[in-house]
């Protein structure tokens, strides 16, 4: 990872939205995992969530957090990076979005999209980009909605017993 790319991350964004905020220390990560584990169900403990994106953080990861108000539980959340490569130049990669299951509907997913929007113009991205299953019609639709529009058809395939 760039050091370039890296700094990124560090930085502090302006996100106009009060409700979203990064979750940077240890106690607003572990407040993520509920929400992260309706997407990500595989993930079998909070101690391997807490693993898995501190190593992603070497490769710029970060999440940032919709809290509703007056209780400050996590409601939704996105995780993203910063990537550079010869097909977009640097770009915003979202790895996550998800609104835990009783909060779908009430445009978490449209103000954390929008806050990235903000960020990647901020930190002088070409691009927004994320992937999302063939068979997620629902998904689909809301990134249609939301403007983002498919480039590419990503193929891949599980390597040894690593999956």
């Amino acid at each position: 990872m760039s050091t370039r790319l890296l700094d990124l991350t560090r930085k502090e964004w302006h996100i106009a939205d009060a409700a979203l905020r990064h979750a940077d220390t240890d106690a607003d990560k572990r407040a993520c995992y509920a929400v992260m584990r309706e997407l990500r169900p595989h993930l079998q403990s909070e101690a391997e969530f807490m693993e898995r994106i501190a190593r992603a953080a070497d490769e710029s990861y970060r999440m940032l957090a919709a809290r509703d108000e007056p209780d400050g539980e996590v409601v939704a959340l996105a995780g993203y990076r910063f990537q550079e490569n010869l097909v977009y130049g640097k770009f915003l990669y979202v790895d996550d979005l998800v609104s835990a299951e009783g909060q779908r509907g009430k445009r978490w997913g449209e103000r954390l999209l929008k806050a990235l929007d903000a960020v990647a113009e901020e930190a002088g991205c070409a691009r927004l980009v994320l992937d999302t299953g063939m068979a997620n019609a629902l998904a689909q639709r809301f990134y249609f909605r939301q403007g983002l529009v498919t480039g590419a058809l990503r193929f891949g395939k599980a390597i040894g017993s690593v999956a």
